[in-house]
């Protein structure tokens, strides 16, 4: 049995004119490539990681607030007690996400393998004129996994780097939280799903040079008000009004750091420009492949 044939002038057969099939197969292709974050901000998740920043930015900025008979040359002996503290509030925001959403043995994989990347990469350049390689990782992750992932990706970095290196000591956890930090940033820049191409990576790049000069002057904070013996017009001193000890905080920063946190800006900016495309590629890619947000379902054995 013949069947008879469209007109010629029939809308499906115009050349040009997108076919609404087609079109809604491309839409349900972009909403599947997605991003999938393996860590969300859920509302356990959010008080955790409050709580970890308000003691994070005590602990960082009490000294400019205290007064001149508070014992500053005490931190030494209180920092252990600081450290002890804030590992189990960064414990915390990993059991408030499982708690949350779950967080399966493909995302402990993940933030695994690249907590271990960018332990790596930091010796690279320690100790060079400030160079650190692994800011860049750590953006990029942040960007594409989220800012609840990239919180807990910067502190294990930098707690897993300190142990390969022989870094560990007080200031290890102002590192842990401060890394932290610059990873959630990342994860918190506007247009995660959309945003590609050129300006995303001009994003990237720019949050990364500025997270690496704000990182190095955060740490200045940590250790410049313990700094004793100094008497000179950049010192801290106890008990001065807040606008005159960050006078010289800034005075301090300028002639002291500003050296190491400009060549780590640039890297940054120079390896996020150039390794970009490809690294935000592949952890989209294992992202999708991964589908960490995917239900788990058990199916009976076929008879």
């Amino acid at each position: 049995m013949n069947t008879p044939s469209p007109e010629k002038g029939s809308p499906s057969l115009k050349k040009g004119r997108p076919c609404p099939e087609k079109g809604r197969a491309k839409t349900a292709t972009a909403q599947a490539q997605a991003q999938a974050r393996p860590i969300r901000l859920g509302k356990r998740s959010v008080a955790a990681l409050a709580l970890v920043s308000a003691v994070g930015v005590v602990a960082f900025g009490w000294p400019l607030l205290a007064g001149p008979d508070s014992g500053l040359n005490a931190h030494a002996q209180d920092a252990p007690w600081l450290f002890a503290a804030l590992l189990p509030l960064l414990l915390a925001v990993v059991v408030a996400t499982i708690a949350d959403v779950g967080l399966d043995a493909k995302a402990i994989a993940m933030l695994g393998v690249l907590a271990a990347a960018g332990a790596a990469l930091r010796p690279l350049g320690a100790g060079t004129a400030g160079i650190e390689p692994m800011f860049f990782l750590m953006v990029l992750s942040g960007r594409v996994l989220g800012p609840g992932f990239g919180f807990v990706l910067g502190a294990l970095s930098m707690f897993a780097s300190a142990l390969l290196t022989g870094g560990v000591g007080p200031w290890m956890p102002f590192q842990m939280l401060s890394m932290g930090w610059v990873c959630m940033g990342a994860g918190l820049l506007p247009g995660p799903n959309v945003l590609r191409g050129r300006r995303e990576l001009w994003l990237l790049a720019a949050y990364g040079a500025v997270s690496s000069v704000l990182y190095g002057t955060v740490m200045n904070l940590q250790g410049w008000p313990y700094l004793g013996g100094l008497a000179t017009g950049v010192s801290f001193v106890p008990g001065d009004p807040l606008a005159d000890n960050l006078g010289r905080f800034i005075a301090y920063c300028l002639t002291t750091s500003l050296g190491w946190d400009l060549p780590r800006a640039v890297v940054t900016t120079l390896l996020s420009l150039a390794l970009g495309p490809a690294v935000l590629k592949a952890l989209r890619r294992a992202t999708r492949r991964a589908a960490f947000e995917a239900p788990v379902t058990f199916e009976p054995p076929k008879p």
